[in-house]
């Protein structure tokens, strides 16, 4: 198995399965009375937030705890770094520290890759800027595959705001390498300079693709990242490329809808979808425990101090 997880490139289709099986070992487990295991005692797993993000640093200090790991949550805010420490003395900290796993959210795409660099524990990226987020693809196809049986031949549409989304290319990356064929839908101004390169489909046309697709996943509009040039209004963007009971009738019987959180509710996406039973928006949350247990087993497990 790989010693950091930074981009979803990173997973072969081997190590990626392995990763999936795992996680399907570990969702057992939580089922059972005693929800821990023993495998990390003794490690040191680090959350080192310098972004917001409740769901994401949740998710991974519940996998950590049930590995019987020890965690320090480290939030950027009002810390040292709000002092102007650097990245690097951050880094040096930690490393003086003895952290086996540094779990890493930051608003500068790249740096997870700077961090590995300077520690020599293992580097976790849980969203980078607008570049990745490989936990948050490989809970995604987790979901998939528990809903659907498979990843291979699976159509996937990753529909809305695809320029500043981190979900979408980890996403890309990761399906591509198991098999399933994805388009990403959108309106121009929000789809990437460079997109042609992606393993992907492109579409202006949500529902020309909607008929032919296994998977729907709604993208947030992150509005936080962005002024109002990208489209005209709210309305006209929900009326175009948002997911409602209308649209979601063109689906095929089977197919499932999905959204990585936080819901822009009437915007991308109607309450009456986010509700309904093709949604699998608090399956995702529950599976990202057991996918983000399965990654920090497989990337300390094996090593031992």
């Amino acid at each position: 198995m790989i010693r950091h997880l930074l981009s979803a490139a990173d997973l072969d289709a081997d190590n990626a399965t392995l990763v999936l099986d795992t996680a399907a070992e570990m969702a057992n487990l939580a089922g059972r009375e005693v929800k821990k295991l023993p495998t990390l005692r003794g490690r040191t797993v680090v959350n080192l937030f310098y972004e917001d993000s409740t769901r994401t640093r949740i998710s991974f200090e519940a996998a950590a705890k049930r590995l019987s790991a020890d965690v320090i949550n480290f939030s950027a805010k009002g810390s040292s770094v709000s002092k102007g420490e650097s990245l690097k003395d951050t880094a040096l900290t930690l490393q003086a520290m003895g952290a086996d796993a540094v779990v890493i959210r930051h608003s500068a795409s790249g740096a997870p890759h700077r961090l590995a660099t300077w520690v020599d524990g293992s580097v976790l990226n849980a969203g980078d800027g607008t570049h990745e987020h490989p936990t948050q693809a490989l809970l995604d196809a987790y979901t998939m595959r528990a809903r659907l049986g498979r990843l291979d031949g699976l159509a996937v549409a990753i529909v809305g705001d695809v320029l500043h989304s981190r979900v979408a290319r980890s996403n890309v990356l990761l399906l591509h390498t198991l098999g399933a064929r994805v388009t990403l839908v959108g309106p121009p101004t929000l789809l990437p300079v460079g997109v042609d390169a992606w393993p992907a489909k492109t579409s202006y046309d949500l529902d020309a693709v909607l008929p032919d697709a296994d998977v729907v996943m709604m993208l947030r509009v992150q509005r936080e990242r962005m002024d109002d040039a990208y489209f005209p209004s709210v309305r006209e963007y929900s009326r175009r490329y948002g997911l409602d009971a209308v649209r979601m009738r063109k689906l095929p019987e089977h197919a499932i809808v999905m959204h990585p959180g936080p819901m822009n509710r009437g915007m991308e996406i109607s309450p009456d979808v986010a509700d309904s039973p093709r949604s699998t928006i608090v399956e995702q949350v529950a599976n990202g425990v057991s996918v983000r247990m399965a990654v920090l087993y497989l990337l300390l497990g094996g090593q031992h101090k």
